[in-house]
């Protein structure tokens, strides 16, 4: 008697099958992407403002798009130099295009209005003294130091909002490696900006 053979196993069904789309993926706290939303436990840390007011980071971008710069710490040069250049967008632009522009540093809040003195930055600037947020958003870093400010953490550039929606993520590899700003500014509709101070020099 010929046994009957037996019928090929199917693999069971582990997706539903809809006409919805399924659901974004849940972001990694400690590295998220650009089109991904921030993670509320992210968006719920504080930081300060140059009277030591705590402020929820995501309240900052809730209403209107940000473009979120994070810089490697107040002392370094490079980031002064970055900063300085911040400085020169004129706020009538940033207006025009209903966008906010927030420098995060990760010293004392005794040291923001020192900075904005020295660099001439007046747009919107908090700390992060814990670096907190900076660990979060998987900023770069190096080794562990006890003192104000870790110089060897490295900053990054954001843009957010409204809401908790991230646009655009760059974490500099280094203390070189911010991203340009006009080409920020171009993701946010923001009017290209002039930063040669000095005379233009004709190369022949």
């Amino acid at each position: 008697m010929q046994g009957a053979m037996a019928a090929p196993s199917v693999a069971p069904v582990t997706r539903q099958i809809s006409g919805r789309a399924p659901p974004a993926p849940v972001p990694d706290p400690s590295g998220p992407e650009s089109g991904q939303s921030l993670a509320a436990a992210v968006a719920d840390l504080p930081v300060l403002d140059a009277s030591g007011r705590r402020v929820l980071f995501g309240a900052l971008f809730r209403e209107r798009r940000a473009v979120v710069v994070f810089v490697r710490h107040f002392l370094c040069y490079i980031c002064k130099e970055y900063v300085e250049d911040l400085a020169k967008i004129p706020k009538s632009f940033l207006q025009e295009a209903n966008v906010t522009l927030i420098v995060i540093g990760q010293s004392s809040y005794h040291h923001i209005e020192p900075f904005c003195k020295l660099t001439g930055y007046s747009h919107e600037i908090y700390v992060d003294p814990e670096r907190e947020i900076y660990k979060r958003l998987g900023m770069k870093r190096g080794e562990e130091t006890t003192s104000s400010g870790d110089p060897a953490q490295q900053g990054g550039t954001l843009i957010l909002g409204p809401g908790n929606n991230i646009h655009f993520i760059h974490c500099d590899r280094n203390r070189l490696d911010h991203k340009p700003i006009n080409s920020v500014l171009q993701l946010v509709g923001v009017q290209h900006v002039d930063f040669t101070s000095r005379p233009s020099v004709i190369h022949v």
